[in-house]
């Protein structure tokens, strides 16, 4: 009796893994369509139009210096003369650490954001994945090469929905 048990799991064992529920979305296509991604985005520029507009203030300092000190180096003493051109090079310095400085912080700003939203993102995949009875849901924006959409379910609108979002 042992044998036909243990016979009859091994057979209906196959039946089990495909009675199981794979599911796919694409976040990419989710994240646009979030409030907090768009309010992110819009933040985003706003820091980068900052430091654009900082920058051409330093662009516009260095091109008033450098004009002033063409017009008078001919009558310059040459300690002068190169105190100035000393002067300019620091500011030109300053202005490419600035605009490297700014490219960073604007790069963290923008990833420390798009973080919190990933994660809303995936706390939306994993409650309907539990709710739906899920074993795998795939996001295709990961890479994955193929998956089956007949025998995998779109769960794309369940998170949408999870998320507040039309």
């Amino acid at each position: 009796m042992n044998k036909k048990l243990i016979a009859i799991l091994f057979l209906m064992a196959p039946l089990a893994i495909f009675a199981q529920k794979f599911g796919h979305l694409n976040s990419a296509d989710i994240m646009p369509m979030m409030p907090e991604y768009k309010t992110a985005q819009a933040e985003i520029q706003n820091l980068e139009k900052q430091y654009s507009n900082e920058l051409q203030m330093m662009e516009s300092e260095l091109a008033k210096k450098s004009e002033a000190y063409d017009k008078e180096k001919a009558t310059l003493p040459a300690n002068i003369q190169q105190r100035r051109e000393q002067e300019l090079q620091e500011l030109y310095g300053r202005m490419q650490q600035y605009y490297q400085q700014s490219q960073q912080e604007l790069a963290q700003a923008s990833q420390e954001k798009m973080a919190a939203i990933t994660e809303k993102i995936m706390k939306a995949i994993k409650e309907v994945g539990v709710s739906g009875g899920y074993l795998y849901i795939f996001d295709v924006a990961s890479g994955i090469p193929y998956i089956s959409e007949t025998l995998s379910t779109d769960v794309t609108a369940a998170v949408k929905a999870k998320l507040g979002i039309q």
